[in-house]
């Protein structure tokens, strides 16, 4: 009876330890180190909830945005009123964002910012706000997103206007990346590497505007404050580890 009795003692022990170890890794997603928090970084998904965001034009997040595995995902099945991008309820002007994002095969989506959410002038998101692309380019073996083939509509490029050194990761694996704007400067980064920078606002900006898609939209690209946006392009896609620092 006693060594029945440590065994299950040290059994009890054991179980503790690794229910501690799992609880410590499943929690290592969507949260902010002792560091970030001094160094004022703040969360915009907390893992679990749509809190701080709702759908464009609307108050809160419909149905088409759902949390599972702790990512906020694209739920493709609901449709009609429930469509539209999901947008922070906070602005922001100068900032570092930071995210990770994975894709559905030929997958399309992206990370719009500097949005202004008024959808009585401005019926899209894209309509004010500037894009990092988010999108399943393919391989050279395999077709991914129709835009995979355009000179800036590849997985990390300023959509429309810039294309960046971006490498993404292989299908159904997450991309980390970084989207920092600073009095003017605009640099995006991708899994580590800086991508892309431009000067936002002045000459050369204005003109890479007029050669664009965007270049009939009298609000795109002007603001420097707006809202966050995540973008539904009608393809599955989720976004974890979301977190903001204003500069």
């Amino acid at each position: 009876m006693y060594r029945f009795s440590l065994f299950i003692i040290a059994a009890t022990i054991f179980l503790s330890c690794s229910s501690s170890k799992k609880s410590t890794m499943d929690n290592s997603d969507n949260g902010l180190s002792g560091k970030e928090k001094n160094d004022g970084w703040q969360l915009l998904f907390d893992g679990r909830s749509t809190d701080g965001w709702h759908t464009y034009g609307k108050q809160n997040a419909t149905e088409r945005w759902k949390i599972g595995d702790g990512a906020i995902y694209l739920n493709i099945d609901a449709k009609g009123d429930d469509r539209g991008d999901l947008v922070t309820n906070d602005e922001f002007e100068n900032f570092d964002l930071k995210m990770d994002w994975k894709i559905s095969e030929k997958g399309n989506s992206g990370i719009i910012f500097y949005l202004q959410d008024d959808k009585s002038r401005y019926p899209n998101t894209y309509n004010t706000g500037m894009e990092m692309q988010v999108l399943d380019n393919g391989t050279p073996t395999r077709l991914g997103h129709s835009d995979a083939k355009i000179y800036t509509h590849r997985a990390g490029d300023l959509y429309d206007l810039l294309a960046s050194t971006s490498e993404e990761n292989p299908l159904g694996e997450w991309n980390h990346v970084e989207i920092k704007s600073v009095n003017g400067k605009l640099d995006f980064y991708m899994n580590g590497k800086h991508t892309l920078s431009v000067n936002l606002w002045d000459a050369n900006w204005n003109k890479m505007i007029s050669i664009s898609k965007f270049k009939d939209m009298p609000g795109f690209g002007t603001f420097k404050k707006g809202k966050i946006s995540l973008q539904d392009h009608g393809n599955q896609v989720w976004y974890r580890n979301i977190k903001i620092k204003r500069l």
